[in-house]
């Protein structure tokens, strides 16, 4: 379930409704034993969109930019909500930031940590702007392969066999 910038409405609409945190929970429910995985994507803040999410799952994968302040969030997170394991994003091995960031996460969080990262890649950013997922944008960019590695890991880790 792609996140969108019309969620941001959401927020507003679901402020005085009751049970507000549990509505895409409920929404789901009828259609959650049809699939495998659900996979939801968020925006990065700790709003009623997201907190419907962490309600509605079952586990968490967490995205994690390799810039420094994203490890503040991540430390502040992780002490909240069981994770299921971490991304590193906008992955850059040219910039001494990337490996720290990298450095810490391992040293904090191993068992976590996805060997599978995403890479600072120009397709994965153009291609919100033609209103397209990168897989059909450019399916042979190093950002849709990465992706790929990604779901293959996901399900490896997850025990789930290619069908």
């Amino acid at each position: 379930i792609p996140s969108s910038i019309d969620l941001a409405a959401a927020e507003l609409e679901l402020g005085d409704v009751p049970e507000r945190s549990m509505k895409l929970r409920q929404a789901l429910a009828s259609i959650r034993d049809n699939y495998d995985y659900i996979l939801i994507d968020c925006p990065p803040a700790m709003g009623l969109v997201t907190l419907n999410a962490f309600a509605a799952c079952d586990s968490v994968l967490i995205p994690i930019q390799c810039e420094y302040y994203a490890l503040e969030g991540l430390s502040q997170l992780m002490a909240t909500i069981e994770v299921e394991g971490i991304l590193l994003t906008m992955y850059d091995k040219r910039l001494r930031l990337t490996e720290q960031v990298e450095e810490e996460v391992k040293k904090h969080f191993p068992d976590k940590l996805y060997k599978t990262v995403i890479p600072r890649n120009v397709r994965l950013s153009e291609a919100p702007s033609f209103g397209m997922p990168v897989m059909y944008f450019d399916k042979l960019s190093k950002g849709s392969r990465a992706y790929m590695d990604l779901a293959k890991e996901f399900l490896k880790k997850n025990r789930v066999k290619k069908g």
